[in-house]
């Protein structure tokens, strides 16, 4: 365990009553709490963004059943580093497939080589995330990211999220009204029950707006499709590279970020080298990146998953076993999730991450002489610019550090 974990983790343990010793009620609060956390974080995390690795897959080549394929083997593995990395650490990691990864899929299109090719771009990217775990330096420079402009990029990825309740009642109110009023309901009532409540509520009104021939799928768990890799100049040059940059930049950054805005020193090198390794094992299965989690991240590691730090590495270790049980029925979940309004998820989706964006707002705000740099990395990481096929919340940080050093030369 890295010292600065073991350490922190030592004085949770030691702290009073009042803050969170043992027979406090942030102790008692049990591990219900944490478990529905992970489980709705990797629902959400599925249903948000599936559509956009199926895309992603099929623009590059892939066949339906190699898509799917493709689906089942991330789930699988980020399921199980989730569940390794989380109780080995005893902190709320959470892994995710690169979703930027697979919009830049989706741009690119077919390559020379077919899926073949790309099969072979996503085992060197994997290599390089490898090697990115095994240089150390790489981790000092994340880990000198300073904590307000970290709450404020979260905040910025989290607010167009968080906005889409309110979308959703204004385009669709019959179904995302219910939603949001029993999300509303049941959290004054007992808030731990408020999401899950919700998310309930959503899924009985997708299953109530079926059509009458329910769910077409031919059999609920997808097959396992073995391709062999293509090694191409042009994969390496239009797809690996690519692909690695983006995931650092635009996953792995905000994964960090999350953690960091939450109180945790996550592993950086040991996460990269296991998501590096994992990557390299799914691609002939038709699988691509993963890396660190960045929105259901939130989720896991921000006190709605629990009110003593201490214990919300269950969360991840609980959203870890779900997208196990996600992968296995990716077909059947899928059918589901794409018959649904797309009102219905984004409501859900928007109010299990309002607690996150509260909480990194209030970070972001929290420091007077570091707000103005906090503000320009929340309004970039927000406005959902992108240069170099590199998204918004890396350039947030990058405005506002650089806002914030130009700050510290012009008091001088």
């Amino acid at each position: 365990m890295d010292m600065r974990t073991e350490a922190r983790t030592t004085d949770l343990e030691r702290v009073s009553p009042a803050e969170g010793g043992p027979g406090s009620p942030r102790r008692s609060a049990g591990l219900t709490q944490p478990i529905l956390a992970g489980i709705i974080a990797a629902f959400v995390g599925f249903a948000s963004t599936f559509t956009v690795v199926l895309q992603g897959f099929t623009a590059v080549g892939a066949t339906q059943a190699q898509a799917a394929s493709g689906l089942l083997a991330i789930c699988i593995a980020q399921g199980v580093l989730g569940i390794v990395l989380s109780q080995r650490y005893r902190i709320p990691i959470t892994i995710a497939w690169s979703t930027p990864g697979s919009v830049l899929l989706a741009a690119t299109g077919l390559i020379q080589g077919g899926f073949p090719a790309a099969v072979g771009a996503f085992i060197l990217t994997g290599v390089l995330i490898i090697a990115a775990g095994l240089i150390k330096p790489f981790g000092r420079i994340v880990s000198a990211i300073p904590p307000v402009l970290a709450s404020a990029m979260l905040a910025g990825i989290l607010l167009s999220l968080c906005l889409a309740p309110a979308k959703a009642v204004g385009l669709q109110p019959g179904l995302a009204l219910p939603v949001v009023l029993v999300w509303a309901i049941v959290g004054r009532i007992r808030r731990i029950w408020a999401v899950p409540a919700a998310v309930a509520t959503a899924v009985a009104l997708i299953v109530w707006t079926l059509p009458p021939g329910g769910l077409a799928i031919d059999h609920a768990i997808p097959d396992v499709v073995f391709i062999v890799p293509s090694f191409t100049f042009q994969g390496l040059i239009s797809l690996a590279i690519p692909l690695f940059i983006v995931t650092m930049a635009s996953q792995n950054l905000p994964g960090i970020a999350v953690m960091r805005a939450n109180g945790y020193e996550p592993p950086v090198g040991p996460v990269f080298l296991g998501t590096g390794i994992a990557s390299v094992l799914v691609a002939p299965l038709g699988g691509h990146t993963l890396n660190f989690a960045a929105i259901t991240a939130a989720m896991c590691a921000g006190p709605d998953s629990h009110p003593d730090p201490a214990r919300r590495w269950v969360a991840s270790f609980a959203g870890g076993v779900a997208y196990l049980f996600l992968g296995l029925g990716a077909t059947l979940a899928a059918a589901l999730v794409t018959a649904a309004p797309q009102v219905l998820i984004q409501a859900a989706t928007g109010l299990a991450l309002l607690g996150a964006f509260g909480g990194a707002l209030a970070g972001a705000i929290g420091v007077a002489a570091h707000r103005d740099a906090a503000i320009v990395t929340f309004v970039t990481a927000a406005s959902g610019l992108s240069f170099f096929g590199v998204g918004a919340a890396f350039w947030g940080i990058v405005a506002g550090g650089a806002f914030m050093l130009l700050n510290r030369k012009w008091s001088r």
